[in-house]
């Protein structure tokens, strides 16, 4: 945990806006010079706040349509069985987000797609397959997109 200045989380918000921008084009938006600006992004970075810049892509561009919400149990417990899912699940494209759960259900992967076809195919040959001690699973398909974010919202949280 790094403490954070109000300058820091301003930089982070412009961050996380776009990545793209240069230092100097943060500097001035901040009313800073650009070497400071420079050292403080170059701390974030270095504290691990900052993990990768990445570019977001339009799935529903690239005609990846379908957002599914995917529930799993594992048949058994035990500390190896979630270690050989956990790394089966992280090899897997289609799989954007798996999290362990709470309540009723052990997992939870957030999976994108082409179709309903295409999501089909993956459970029935990648996932049943490749992915060990399948027990139960459930599909939620998403029908609208309310809010797609990932922008943290830092100040909330200070």
């Amino acid at each position: 945990m790094i403490d954070l200045s109000e300058q820091d989380i301003k930089i982070l918000e412009i961050l996380q806006d776009d990545a793209s921008r240069s230092t100097n084009d943060i500097a001035e938006k901040l009313n800073m010079s650009q070497s400071p600006c420079w050292r403080r992004i170059n701390r974030l970075q270095n504290a691990g706040l900052i993990k990768k810049t990445v570019s977001l892509i339009n799935r529903e561009a690239i005609g990846m349509d379908l957002v599914a919400f995917t529930t799993i149990n594992l048949s058994q417990a035990g500390q190896e069985n979630m270690d050989n899912f956990e790394k089966a699940v992280a090899s897997l494209d289609e799989v954007m987000e798996c999290y362990t759960m709470t309540g009723a259900w052990d997992y939870m992967l957030k999976i994108v797609v082409k179709d309903i076809r295409h999501y089909e195919k993956f459970v029935r040959n990648q996932l049943l397959v490749e992915v060990p001690n399948i027990g139960e699973i459930h599909s939620h398909m998403a029908v609208t997109e309310i809010k797609n974010v990932t922008e943290l919202p830092l100040r909330s949280q200070l």
